[in-house]
This record gives C-alpha cells, structure tokens and sequence, in this order.
C-alpha cells in the first residue's frame, strides 16, 4: 500500500524540491489520461483502470504509486485504487474541479520557460519572447489554441469559483451599480446581479474576451436588462461610471500598465465611488507556496508579479485612493476596499 511519507528530513526534503516537475507531470498526466474521471465511487484494481483508460498496466501502477505519495488517489491493501479528496478535483464534473487548472499550469510552453527563471530574475522581466519569438497572449491566440483553449477554460474555473466567495464579502445594497473591470466572461458580475436584484452591472474587458461572457449577461440572458457588455482595454480607458469598481486579478502587469488603469479608474469615477481590487498576495496570506509560485511564472510570461500587502498598499495610495481596509476573500485572495477622495 501506498502512502504519503512523513515530514522528511533537509536532505530528502531538497531531493523532493528538486524532483517537483515529475509531481507536476505525474497530475498533467493522469488528467490527460482520465484516470480521476474514470474512477468512480468503488475502487479498482488496476487491470481494470488499465483497460478503461488504455495504458499498460505496470507503468499505470508507477503513475499512481508516484501520485499516492502525494495524496493525490490511495492505493488499498488488497491493491485497488481509490479517491481521495484531492483526486476527485481532477475530475470535470466535481463542482470544484481544479482540472484545467491542472493542465494550464503544466502546458507545453511552462517546461521551456521554467528553466529560464535565472535570467527573468537577472535581468527583471519575462523571458516567453526569447523562447517564442512573439508575445505570450500573441502566442497562445495565433500559435497554440489548445493551450488558449486550456487557458480560457482555466480562468472560468477559477472565476466561478471565487465568484461565490466574491459576492459573499461584498456588501453591495447601498450601490446601484457596480462596474467589473477587466472581468473576463463576467462570472463575478452575474453572481453580484444575482444576489442583488436592485443593482444594474457593467463588464469590461478586451473584445476577445468579451464575446464569450457569460450567457447570462448576453441579450436575452437571465441578467441581461441588468447589464452592460463593454469592449474595450482598461490600460486604455475606463469609459463607465458608477458607484463601484471592481478590479479583480488584474494588477499584475508591468507597473505602468498598473498604474494606467488605476489612473483610468480615478478618471472615470465620481467622488465617493468605492473601488474594490482583489488579488493574490505573496505574503500575509495561508496559501504562499501557491501564490509565490503564481509569481514566478507570471515574471517567466509576461514579466508581471503577484503583490505583497505592502506594495498594493503602496500603488493604491500613489493612484491617490482612500484605502479603507483589507481582507480576505479565501485563503488565496484579500480584497483591498477603497474609496475615492472628494
């Protein structure tokens, strides 16, 4: 039987670091394979997965025996395989799959770039036009659609998944409108529309990503004459006002793009006007190895960075907003609630 080892000592610890890509690769693969899929409620032994998923059985066993150690599936005494908490997110229907996400995080181009950390950390930007010849979004929309595919599929997940955690915090029932700034399909607008009914909701972002939103928000949706569908960049314009402005996972770019939107925010908004960003930090936060790693590999694409508490404190107050307080959304994302200054 497979288990998880125990906390292993410095030397066997650094061993395991090391080896963090065949971990990575070990989960890439079971997705792609459809074992989490495959295994149902009753264990199996793995002739039967084997057969089910088309692999050869004694290399099957290495993957799982490899993903068991870490949790992800448990092997049985009598040798069948089963489920564990985590294994079961790797399945697409579990309503909190991690799935996609999954696979976004082990693309093809990840393996390219990763060994490049050294000169993105030398020289202070991203290295993906080195390797690639053409910018990251430029890369994945003209070079990759499978990898834009997983990509778009990933930030749904994600969305829809803190969305609910978003509309929980929010208390919105003195504002009568409330614009999502690059909100992508507009997941955590519909969910704010739908716990208020009073409140009218604007969705901003690239005419892209804006052409996908959410069925809900589209004419004829379910929220549609409670919302407004915008094309446009926020490092451009922010051509809407209204009493709040949300700006989730957005300031992650270079500095001045940072700064460009939140100037554009400062532009459009009357006085008084709340803006709410939310984000990822890298410290002060119970979900750091996850999001210290988020921003390493946004240094590595577009040469951008998750903040710490103090450097979004920091660019909030140069843009010139009253910040009123902080806290966390989840265990990965703290909302920063400002205010306009008359």
């Amino acid at each position: 039987m497979t288990t998880a080892d125990p906390a292993p000592p410095p030397p066997m610890r650094l061993r395991e670091l090391v080896f963090g890509a065949a971990c990575a690769a070990a989960v890439r693969a079971a997705v792609r394979l459809g074992v989490a899929d495959t295994l149902d409620d009753t264990p199996m032994t793995v002739d039967d997965l084997a057969a089910a998923v088309k692999t050869q059985p004694h290399t099957l066993r290495r993957l799982l025996r490899a993903l068991a150690c870490q949790g992800v599936f448990a092997e049985n005494p009598d040798g069948t395989f089963e489920h564990t908490e985590m294994s079961r997110l790797l399945r697409e229907d579990d309503p909190h799959s991690l799935r996609y996400i999954a696979l976004w995080c082990t693309e093809p181009w990840t393996w390219n770039v990763w060994p490049l950390l050294d000169e993105a950390v030398r020289s202070g930007r991203g290295v993906f036009e080195d390797v690639y010849d053409r910018e990251f979004f430029e890369y994945l929309n003209e070079a990759a659609p499978e990898s834009a595919h997983v990509f778009n599929r990933a930030m749904t997940t994600s969305s829809e998944q803190s969305a609910r955690d978003v509309a929980r915090l929010l208390d919105l029932d003195d504002a009568s409108s409330v614009v999502d700034i690059g909100g992508g399909q507009g997941h955590v607008l519909a969910g704010l529309l739908e716990k208020y009914p009073h409140l009218h909701g604007t969705l901003l972002d690239l005419p892209g990503v804006v052409e996908n939103a959410d069925p809900r928000l589209r004419e004829g949706g379910a929220l549609a004459d409670r919302a407004e569908v915008v094309a446009g960049d926020c490092r451009e314009d922010v051509p809407v006002r209204a009493d709040v402005y949300l700006i989730k996972n957005v300031l992650e770019w270079d500095d001045d793009s940072t700064r460009r939107v939140l100037a554009n925010v400062r532009g459009a908004a009357r006085p008084g006007a709340r803006v709410v960003v939310i984000e990822n930090l890298v410290d002060d936060t119970p979900s750091m190895r996850f999001t210290t790693a988020m921003d390493l590999l946004l240094l590595l694409n577009v040469g951008g960075a998750k903040h710490t508490r103090q450097s979004m404190t920091d660019r909030l107050t140069d843009a010139g907003l009253d910040i009123q307080g902080i806290q966390p959304v989840n265990a990965y994302l703290h909302a920063f609630e400002c205010t306009v200054p008359g």
